[in-house]
């Protein structure tokens, strides 16, 4: 890595939401470009970091943390919806805090070649774990309905059948710029619009080709099953999809089901966590001083001693 350290987007309220302690052991998924993990290691914390992306792993394993005995970094090339699995297989039987920073990375956006953004031309990519089907791969060959399915669900693109008719007419497709230009074209974009409409395009193929949500939801669930009584969960998200997701998980693990006579009370669950946050978002200077704060949402919670609802 060169240049300035990365700064994460809600660094301070993150570190205090799991408030680490000396000693307490984390895990950051994914790791990125190691934000939060540089402050927890400065809080005396041992770090489990995940990532699937294998640049990540690698700028993470020349970190002189992985080096010490016993590691105080531990890096995962795995996906974080896989952290039980690998936790349980590494023999780590207690986990203090997870923090999740969900979606593409600020390292992932800034290198063109990975082909995330269109703000420079470069491969139409866009794969997190740099193989399986790839953006290209997937507009190339899907058909129109398919594509058009995509855009609406994930990209929340009210023209997603008539952008979708533009790209299939466009084929083959090979780098941002074109599907940049093709987006703008087909839904009439003109230079002083306030939002480039190619992001909901961008967006929404980069969810699909990442299974981005399905992976949030077992990340939170693994949490849940490996978080000991009085662990903290602290999860920040940038899109509402997202943001949904991480409310309807944390308000159904917190509630407990209304009593009826028809249910037993001894099958009535306990909350498996407490102390859920409302939602909080940057302030106007963190803002200005990093514009992709802009749509960071942090939500939090404490595990109780109740058992992992799949568990249970």
């Amino acid at each position: 890595m060169t240049g300035a350290p990365h700064i994460p987007v809600l660094l301070d309220e993150v570190i205090a939401a799991l408030d680490p302690q000396p000693g307490d052991v984390v895990i950051d998924a994914p790791f990125g470009a190691g934000g939060y993990t540089r402050a927890l290691l400065e809080r005396g914390a041992t770090v489990h970091a995940f990532d699937r992306d294998p640049d990540a792993i690698a700028a993470g394993e020349a970190w002189p943390e992985t080096k010490v005995d016993p590691p105080r970094l531990v890096m995962h090339p795995h996906r974080f919806s896989e952290m039980a699995e690998v936790m349980t297989a590494a023999g780590v039987a207690r986990i203090d805090g997870v923090v999740m920073d969900i979606g593409v990375s600020s390292m992932q956006l800034d290198q063109a070649h990975r082909g995330f953004a269109f703000s420079s031309d470069g491969p139409l990519d866009m794969r997190m774990s740099q193989d399986g089907e790839s953006a290209a791969d997937f507009l190339n060959t899907a058909d129109e309905k398919s594509i058009a399915d995509v855009l609406y669900l994930y990209g929340e693109e009210r023209q997603s059948r008539r952008v979708a008719r533009a790209i299939v007419a466009a084929r083959p497709l090979k780098t941002t710029g074109e599907l940049a230009r093709i987006v703008r074209k087909a839904l009439g974009y003109k230079p002083h619009d306030k939002k480039d409409p190619a992001t909901r395009t961008f967006q929404a193929v980069r969810i699909h080709i990442n299974g981005e949500l399905d992976e949030l939801s077992h990340g939170l669930s693994a949490a849940e099953r490996l978080l000991c009584e009085g662990g903290r969960l602290a999860v920040v998200s940038f899109h509402s999809l997202e943001d949904r997701i991480v409310k309807r998980f944390l308000r159904e693990a917190s509630s407990t089901p209304s009593a009826s006579r028809h249910v037993p009370l001894a099958a009535q669950d306990d909350p498996v966590f407490l102390q859920v946050s409302k939602a909080i978002k940057p302030g106007e200077a963190e803002i200005e001083r990093n514009p992709r704060a802009r749509s960071s949402v942090l939500r939090h919670a404490t595990r109780t001693a109740v058992p992992a609802r799949e568990a249970a």
